[in-house]
């Protein structure tokens, strides 16, 4: 008893590294450090059991597929296979025309860059006083006054057409039946 107990604490402290030296089991039995597994026997192969006539025809027809099932299924195997393909079509449209979105709009903001610069560059080049100066001595026009301003009730289109001299009154024809 107590040799194998010397022998389990000396495998115990040969695991934890602090004792390297071999060790003697005392007495005329020696422990198994690990037993062997007893074997499994080895699986026989079983007779298949019998089965009825009508067991094995109902799994013959449940196993076999027929003409009309076939068809059916190559049916829907091409449709969906055009169905991905369709998918496939539409999903390439949409990554083609997002593409083009993106080109379109960076040609966008180039042109409005340019048409800004352009304009800024045009706005500078104007001098107003410059302007407002040779109207007034070299062409004779003066600003508007109270009284020379003749206002129109708005048509329906976005301007007015004058096809003869404006009367000093300002009305250009009057009806004398105002109750339409």
């Amino acid at each position: 008893m107590a040799a194998g107990y010397n022998a389990y604490n000396n495998r115990r402290s040969d695991y934890r590294g602090r004792n390297q030296r071999p060790f003697y089991v005392y007495g005329n039995t020696v422990c198994q450090a690990e037993p062997v597994p007893a074997r499994r026997p080895k699986a026989r192969p079983t007779e298949p059991k019998r089965t009825s006539r009508q067991v094995v025809k109902n799994r013959n027809r449940a196993m076999s597929i027929s003409p009309a099932y076939a068809v059916f299924l190559t049916i829907a195997a091409v449709c969906a296979v055009f169905v991905c393909v369709l998918y496939l079509s539409l999903q390439s449209e949409v990554v083609n025309r997002s593409e083009n979105v993106t080109a379109l709009q960076e040609e966008l903001a180039t042109l409005t860059e340019e048409n800004d610069t352009r304009y800024n560059a045009a706005a500078d080049s104007v001098n107003l006083e410059e302007v407002r100066d040779k109207a007034m001595n070299e062409m004779g026009m003066v600003y508007a006054s109270e009284g020379t301003v003749v206002e129109y009730e708005r048509t329906s289109g976005d301007y007015v057409r004058q096809y003869s001299d404006i009367p000093e009154d300002g009305v250009l024809a009057k009806s004398d039946d105002t109750s339409r």
